[in-house]
Order: structure tokens, then C-alpha cells, then sequence
């Protein structure tokens, strides 16, 4: 079986993933939107864009053309922000092998269809559930590309894909897990993003650690609920892609949904951030459609709809503050 992977997406994500399939014994070939960067790539060994001064394996090349980098590949990994995902697809899709699988790394959930990002990859492309797979846990993209040590899970309804991509992923210094609920993980890895903002907003607002944890166990208490409506395994919420995500991304400076929350709470506007930033928060993008998601299910989901309503400038992070601590009491459980 070839080792050839296909990475569509030249991000800060797309490119430490890319490096822990080269460690793992895979020839890469990133595709990179901006023909200047794969030849950036290609040449230096090193993406100067996003991960800067750090140095790529010789099995990492880029290209700008998206059919060089899926010809031969029997996995193609798909790492491109998420709403932009259908409408790339629309044209990669033909020029992927009948029996290649997808790996999303995408954590959002599609504005309007309300759509996971596997769901959106079974439309567009006609793969059945057996050959998508996500990858979702605690994965700040610098320190993975500096093969700090770090965890994750690869999801798949078909485990023994799942099992597979597993050995093609484990490095030495990234150690994958398996599971097959695959809407568990993308549920918790869009969601810590949105949970990230509003930690960020409390950060940017000056409070402590006392309120950075309440807003992440709330959280965390939140993305369960609609998790398990929609089905998931309540366990998952739990492991690296629920519980380890959650904490990675609200609590470090490296998180852009953190950065980008602490910058509301400092009273910058979205569109003032949008503007000054190179990389999406995917959580400013999710979040009413997290929200819809949830009032659809019928699920109490009053972060998300504090945030989406920052983020749209309806209201200012201390009103958030204010309207979450004068909500009615009620059991925590409930």
C-alpha cells in the first residue's frame, strides 16, 4: 500500500499535521491555496506564514495545483476552514481514488445546513460514513510542530479504518487513540471553540481563574447536552477530543479562539480583529450556528448564544457576564 497523503490546507494546523505524517513514514504532499507559499514550502522546508523557523521533514513537499496533490494518495486530509469546505469540495472530489478516505480536521459546524463537517464531506463527495474519519483532541499546532508530546483521537464509523489510520499517524512524539463516534468528537471540537471566546472575553475583562474555570466546566456541561441529544457517547465529552480539547484551547495564549475572545473582552470589535488576523477562529464562525443547532434539538445552551450574540456586536462582553450570573439558580445537573 502506497504511503502517499494528500494535506489540502497550508495553515498552521494543515502543516504540524503534515510533519507528524512525515515522522510517522509518510510522503506528504501539502496542497497550499497561494502559489507563492507552496513554493515557499517546497523550497525552504519550512512555512514561513504560519509556523515560521520551524523546520519540515525532506518527505514534505507542497504544490499549488490540487490535482498533483491528491493523484495517488489513498488518504486525503482535508484541513481547510470549515466553511469553505462544500464549495472546495465541489471540485477536489472528482480527482480523489473511489477508495481513498478523508480525514477532517475541521472543527466547525456549517452555517445554514447546520451540517458536521463529515456530513458535509458524505454529501459532496459520496463516501460512505467507513471512509471518513476525524481527528480531533488537545492539538495546538506550534507545539505539535515542535514535536512536544501530545495526544488525540481519530474517529471513524469503521474501526478497522480507524485502526489503520491510527499506524499511519502515530509518531514518536504523537500517540493517536480510536473510536468510532465520530459525531462525538466533531460536536466537542467545535463547540471548545465558542467555550474558548468566552473564556477569552473573562481573561480580556481582567477576571481570574475562579471565573475561567466556571466558564469551561459550563461549558463543557453544555456541549454534553447537545452531544448526547444528538446521540454521542457521553464518554467522549470526557476524553482527549472533549475534556483535552476544551482545556488546550481556553487555556493557552496559543488558542486563536482564546486570543480572540480576550481581544472582545479588551473591547475590540470582530470585524476589527477579522481584519488584523491572518488565521480563522473557527469559533466566531460556529457559534450561531452552534446556537441554531442546539435550539433545533431543543437543547438550553446559554453560552453559546451569549457568545454568538458578542460576536455580532448585539451585545458587550459584561453584558454577557451580567445576563449569565442573573440567570434563575438551578441544580447543577440539569
Amino acid at each position: 500500500m502506497t504511503r502517499h497523503i494528500a494535506v489540502l490546507g497550508s495553515g498552521s494546523w494543515g502543516t504540524a499535521f503534515s510533519l507528524v505524517l512525515a515522522d510517522a513514514g509518510n510522503d506528504v504532499t501539502m496542497w497550499a491555496r497561494r502559489e507563492e507559499l507552496a513554493k515557499a514550502i517546497r523550497e525552504t522546508h519550512e512555512n514561513p506564514d504560519y509556523l515560521p523557523g520551524l523546520p519540515l521533514p525532506e518527505r514534505i513537499t507542497s504544490t499549488h495545483d490540487v490535482e498533483e496533490a491528491i493523484g495517488g494518495a489513498d488518504v486525503v486530509v482535508l484541513a481547510t476552514p470549515s466553511q469553505t469546505l462544500r464549495e472546495n469540495l465541489k471540485d477536489w472530489a472528482p480527482l480523489v481514488a473511489p477508495d481513498a478516505v478523508f480525514v477532517s480536521l475541521m472543527k466547525g459546524v456549517e452555517l445554514g445546513t447546520l451540517n458536521r463537517m463529515s456530513e458535509v464531506i458524505a454529501q459532496e463527495t459520496g463516501a460512505d460514513p467507513g471512509r471518513i474519519a476525524v481527528v480531533s483532541g488537545p492539538n495546538l499546532a506550534k507545539e505539535i510542530a515542535r514535536r512536544e508530546p501530545a495526544a488525540s483521537v481519530v474517529a471513524c464509523a469503521d474501526d478497522r479504518v480507524a485502526t489503520a489510520l491510527q499506524s499511519r499517524m502515530h509518531s514518536p512524539t504523537f500517540r493517536p487513540y480510536t473510536s468510532t463516534d465520530v459525531l462525538g468528537c466533531e460536536i466537542g471540537g467545535a463547540y471548545k471553540n465558542v467555550v474558548a471566546l468566552a473564556v477569552g472575553m473573562a481573561v480580556g475583562l481582567g477576571y481570574g481563574d475562579n471565573s475561567t474555570a466556571s466558564v469551561i466546566t459550563r461549558g463543557l456541561a453544555e456541549t454534553a447536552r447537545l452531544a448526547m441529544t444528538l446521540g454521542a457517547d457521553p464518554l467522549t465529552l470526557m476524553g482527549l477530543a472533549g475534556l483535552g480539547d476544551l482545556v488546550a484551547t481556553c487555556s493557552s495564549p496559543l488558542s486563536r479562539n482564546r486570543t480572540f475572545g480576550e481581544r472582545l473582552g479588551m473591547g475590540e470589535t470582530t470585524a476589527d480583529i477579522i481584519a488584523t488576523s491572518n488565521q480563522v477562529a473557527e469559533g466566531a464562525k460556529s457559534c450561531s450556528s452552534l446556537r441554531a443547532l442546539a435550539a433545533a434539538s431543543g437543547v438550553d445552551a446559554p453560552l453559546v448564544q451569549y457568545v454568538d450574540d458578542v460576536v455580532a456586536g448585539r451585545i458587550t462582553p459584561t453584558d454577557m457576564v451580567d445576563a449569565i450570573l442573573s440567570r434563575s439558580t438551578k441544580a447543577e445537573r440539569d
